[in-house]
């Protein structure tokens, strides 16, 4: 099976994204298809057909394809295309004035006026086939849709504009027969002004839209086109294409890392906040892994290319996003639906208006206008973009905040979610030992001390290890390990031993220090006797510390009325005294992976929405048991995949800031689904005519604007989500 994501054009509303949708799934050797409105591109898994098949058809659905998708593209408006609108909106003003201006005693244009009747109808003919060829895309495509079955708000207003332009013929035709009084009967500047304000409404729909993957486009704007490459001790530039995996590239200061690898000499510090959202610099050297798009502050470094193209990270958010944007949830499933059945409905609502019109003694004219107008007046665009456009503003903003989603239905859960699981080590701890605390009994400062300590460690191959770095290859004399106890060895003349309460038995050595020892041991540490020349000079606890700002962090999960619950294979010792820390009152320890899972499993079956947050292999089923999913980044990659969202920055306070985007999300749609139908439920009975005895009635000309004020209404508050905090 081969998967493909296709940049389409020609897609103007949801019914032009579902008929493509359902057309293409219906062809040989095709298994699935997605279609995004938004971001006008088709994710296609196919069998036994080539690309060039699948544009064929889509070609034959009525929509081009651009060829397979290279990046979320925010296509600068051609300044032609502002020109024409400038120009051909002075002509429409000209239009207004010469056809409508005697209705409110303007005066009348010279010679171009009612009292010559065949120049005003030969000169308003004219400018209309300006204006058909103008809008020959939109009647273009309103008529190749209708014929696929797949009728959508071009259909609808193709046929607005031929019926008032053929009508208009005819007057025009009466006209040259002499009957001059079919000069009121013509509706040529109708045609004008429906092609007119739909082109402008595109025009400014095509600009808000560009505004909503604004976020998403920083992504693949983040690496280089270019790469240095080293090439027998020479470098090169070439292009990022070129760059082959374990090629040998250089970055310096002020450059970005061209793809993702592991650096084989130097050092830098580079900034990874466009993926972690961490600002703070991170130090590059040998053996380290670099990400493509990462910016070097300092140095040189020489790396080795790992991942490439596709398989890089960076490429990988971008697929799950689009993916995510992609997946359509059960409001957009239920506006899709809406829409596909909207078109064919107003198309019957249009003609039984017409003929109930003549039905009821209005002359042919006045029916005509009324059936153009609801034709115009209907176009379900606003319904359309009520809720795509919501999901790429609120997935944008998740990718700024290092949340990325693997599916659109985790911004459709997370409003109502209850409560929130954590494992503990790796999650609400870093999962590595670090020196919690430590008492210095010595001549040495605390840094010289914790260096001699880090010299010891460095030969040992005890876990405890990794709680002490040094970058000084000093050795050490004489080194050996004393089991169960701790190590030995003879650093600058001096004979050292480091190790537990029982190295002070094996030395003889009395403990004077018991107070400080039991500190560090009431704080879950594991201690570290430091012994020069049989004298503790140091008495150093380590332990896994808690994340910077958890137990703030937990209080806001309390303050939002999300319970906070810790699951763990720890002892209960140790489980209490991180929960005590961090104000956790649920705690379950001694938990086996598949108990996590059948514990999640059982806050299911009560009701709960749950989030899991884990990081490790034993937290893959209770993260797929879970309502939703989260992995850190620094998990492990069964973990990740088995997630539903993936926390780059491991910044456990962005979970609340889901949470808190999906309650403003869903509440922006459920305000655009109200105005796009409130839009539709006022203006259909007045072009109707329901209301002309009031004096409130409509023409198309008033129907385009107002259609394209509620897609703008649409548009302009689901842009609200990306301004709010």
């Amino acid at each position: 099976m081969k998967k493909i994501v296709l940049s389409i054009e020609g897609m103007t509303c949801s019914a032009c994204s579902s008929g493509l949708e359902k057309y293409l799934r219906k062809q040989k050797g095709v298994f699935s298809v997605k279609v995004n409105l938004v971001l006008a591109l088709a994710t296609i898994e196919y069998e036994n057909i080539n690309q060039k098949e699948l544009e064929k058809y889509i070609k034959a659905a009525g929509f081009k394809s651009l060829g397979e998708f290279k990046g979320i593209e925010v296509k600068e408006i051609k300044k032609e295309e502002k020109i024409k609108l400038v120009l051909l909106g002075m002509v429409i003003l000209f239009i207004m004035y010469v056809s409508m201006g005697h209705m409110i005693n303007l005066p009348e244009m010279p010679f171009i006026n009612h009292y010559n009747p065949f120049v005003l109808a030969t000169f308003m003919l004219f400018l209309t086939l300006l204006f058909l060829v103008y809008g020959y895309d939109i009647l273009k495509s309103g008529i190749v849709n209708l014929f696929h079955k797949m009728s959508n708000m071009d259909t609808l207003v193709m046929f607005s504009v031929i019926f008032s332009f053929l009508f208009s013929v005819y007057g025009y035709i009466n006209i040259i027969r002499g009957i001059n009084s079919y000069i009121n009967n013509l509706y040529f500047e109708s045609t004008c002004m429906v092609i007119y304000f739909i082109k402008l409404g595109r025009f400014i729909e095509n600009f808000s839209k560009d505004k909503t993957k604004e976020s998403l486009k920083k992504l693949v704007t983040i690496t280089p086109q270019n790469a240095l490459l080293k090439i027998d001790g020479k470098e090169k530039k070439v292009l990022i294409d070129e760059v082959k995996k374990d090629d040998i590239l250089i970055c310096r200061a002020g450059d970005k890392i061209a793809v993702d690898g592991m650096v084989r000499s130097g050092k830098t510090y580079v900034d990874e906040s466009f993926i972690t959202g961490e600002s703070i610099p991170i130090l590059k050297e040998k053996g380290t892994k670099v990400i493509a798009g990462s910016i070097c502050y300092d140095g040189y470094i020489e790396y080795q290319a790992q991942r490439i193209g596709k398989e890089s990270m960076i490429s990988q958010i971008i697929t799950m996003v689009i993916e995510a944007t992609n997946e359509k949830n059960k409001i957009q499933k239920l506006a899709d639906r809406i829409c596909s059945y909207f078109v064919p409905f107003i198309l019957l609502i249009a003609i039984l208006t017409f003929l109930g019109q003549l039905l009821i003694g209005l002359d042919f004219a006045e029916a005509l206008v009324h059936m153009v107008t609801v034709l115009v007046v209907a176009c379900p665009c606003a319904l359309g973009l009520a809720v795509p456009l919501v999901n790429v503003v609120s997935n944008g903003l998740c990718a700024k905040k290092g949340l990325f989603l693997r599916n659109s239905e985790v911004l459709e859960k997370a409003k109502d979610v209850d409560t929130i699981v954590f494992d503990k080590t790796g999650t609400l701890t870093y999962g590595k030992l670090k020196v919690f605390k430590f008492f210095n009994y010595s001549n040495y400062n605390d840094n010289e001390l914790l260096n001699i300590v880090a010299i010891m460690e460095n030969n040992s191959s005890h876990p405890i290890k990794t709680a002490f770095e040094t970058t000084c290859n000093e050795k050490v004399k004489d080194f050996k390990t004393i089991m169960g106890k701790g190590i030995y060895g003879v650093v600058r003349d001096n004979e050292y031993f480091l190790g537990n309460d029982k190295i002070l038995t094996k030395l003889k050595i009395e403990n004077i220090y018991q107070k400080d020892y039991d500190y560090l041991v009431q704080n879950g540490c594991s201690v570290v006797y430091v012994i020069e020349n049989k004298k503790v000079i140091g008495l150093i606890g380590v332990k896994d510390i808690i994340r910077e700002d958890m137990k703030e962090i937990i209080a806001l999960f309390k303050k939002n009325q999300i319970e906070v619950i810790m699951l763990t294979g720890d002892n209960d010792e140790t489980a209490s005294l991180i929960a005590r820390d961090l104000g956790i009152t649920k705690v379950k320890a001694n938990i086996l992976p598949q108990e996590k899972a059948e514990y999640i499993e059982k806050m299911n079956s009560e009701g709960k929405v749950i989030i899991m947050v884990g990081d490790g292999i034993n937290d893959a089923l209770a993260l797929l048991n879970s309502t939703i999913g989260i992995s850190i980044n620094d998990g492990t990659d069964i973990a990740m995949d088995s997630s539903d969202v993936i926390l780059m920055n491991n910044d456990m306070k962005n979970i609340l800031d889901l949470i808190m985007i999906s309650k403003r999300s869903y509440k922006i749609i459920r305000q655009n689904l109200f105005w796009a139908f409130f839009y539709n439920i006022v203006m259909m009975p007045i072009a109707m005519g329901f209301f002309e005895n009031w004096g409130i009635k409509m023409n198309p000309m008033l129907g385009s604007v107002a259609m394209i004020f509620s897609s703008l209404t649409v548009v302009l508050n689901s842009l609200r989500l990306g301004r709010g905090k």
